[in-house]
């Protein structure tokens, strides 16, 4: 048996996971901060770093007890090194090392967009492969050919805002709240989608994505006329935010034939998404469950696993990596010692 820690502490939410065998949850805690950072309707970095510094030993010992596991059980520790926060990204990865140092166990840094990718392998059957991902979250909009473990091609990006992103500040401009996702979900189920005829930025001849213009064109809807319903407001940015995911996916899958699609990031749990995916793609779409496409440690507990099993690993030189681009790595080096 292969026992895996996760740690995540890429934002506001501490994360910890025991993962075995790459696909079985002995525990997963996730400690969020929403209700600190709601009263300022974003992440504030400082409080975040230092709200993880207060959580992350309690939530470990916890994660402990709840897998049954010791720490001399384990067999590596997988740590998410970037993109984030430097201060919170700094907290995980110092945790991450202290372990490995004191148990001298292997470390495994885990870029952050890959580990959402991993959440679809947390599930009863593997997705097959090559297989194109859509990772939609609050700081990111990518589509990526996964042809195998550690092999990726980045296929598009956003050009601007990413998709959780224009969630968030469409929801404050209609005063919904923060998180902006959620808020706006609740909102859409008591509004009309098809009240509005907002933008659509395709982009054709790329598989990039654009959301600043949907954006302020729905700043300029609510600020231009009086007695708008932020729920149809709301309902018909939704429903173009979705359309335009599919549609660019479905798109980049006609093209490159891949075997499934994934979905992975905080935005892969609306309901709309989801649904209109299953609707529209005649290739098999693969979802997580919506309490793993948001940040927790068992995506890269489980990420942590199949790159050790492919002989991937960090070492104690690992640095934190605020700005980095998806896949990029610390100079991982082959190893060739047994999974215990």
């Amino acid at each position: 048996m292969t026992k895996i820690l996760g740690v995540e502490t890429s934002c506001d939410d501490t994360a910890v996971s025991i993962v075995e065998d790459g696909n079985r949850i002995l525990s997963n805690l996730v400690s969020s901060q929403v209700d600190i950072h709601a009263r300022y309707g974003g992440v504030i970095p400082e409080v975040a770093s230092r709200q993880h510094l207060l959580t992350i030993i309690p939530l470990l010992r916890q994660a402990l007890q709840e897998a049954n596991t010791d720490l001399k059980d384990l067999s590596a520790v997988a740590v998410t090194f970037g993109p984030g926060l430097a201060g919170s990204l700094l907290v995980g990865v110092s945790l991450a090392k202290s372990l490995c140092l004191a148990l001298d166990l292997p470390l495994v840094g885990i870029n952050h967009l890959e580990g959402h990718i991993y959440a679809n392998w947390l599930r009863e059957s593997s997705p097959l492969l090559p297989c194109l991902c859509l990772i939609v979250s609050g700081g990111h909009t990518e589509l990526v050919l996964m042809r195998g473990h550690g092999d990726f091609l980045l296929l598009g990006r956003t050009r601007d805002d990413a998709c959780g992103e224009a969630f968030d500040k469409v929801a404050r401009i209609l005063g919904l709240g923060y998180p902006g996702g959620p808020a706006i979900e609740r909102a859409a189920i008591r509004g009309d989608p098809s009240s509005f005829a907002l933008p659509h930025a395709l982009l054709r001849g790329s598989h990039d994505f654009s959301f600043s213009g949907l954006k302020t064109a729905v700043l300029h809807l609510w600020g231009g006329r009086e007695g708008l319903s932020p729920f149809d407001v709301a309902a018909s940015f939704q429903a173009t935010v979705v359309d335009i995911l599919v549609t660019k996916t479905l798109e980049a899958a006609k093209e490159i034939e891949p075997k499934q699609i994934l979905l992975a990031g905080g935005v892969a749990a609306n309901g709309s998404l989801r649904q209109e995916f299953m609707r529209r793609s005649k290739i098999p779409v693969c979802l997580p469950p919506p309490s793993l496409c948001t940040d927790n440690a068992a995506m890269i507990a489980c990420c942590g696993y199949f790159n050790l099993r492919e002989g991937r690993r960090s070492d104690l030189s690992l640095d934190i990596l605020p700005n980095a681009g998806f896949a990029e790595g610390v100079g991982f080096e082959p190893t060739t010692q047994l999974l215990k």
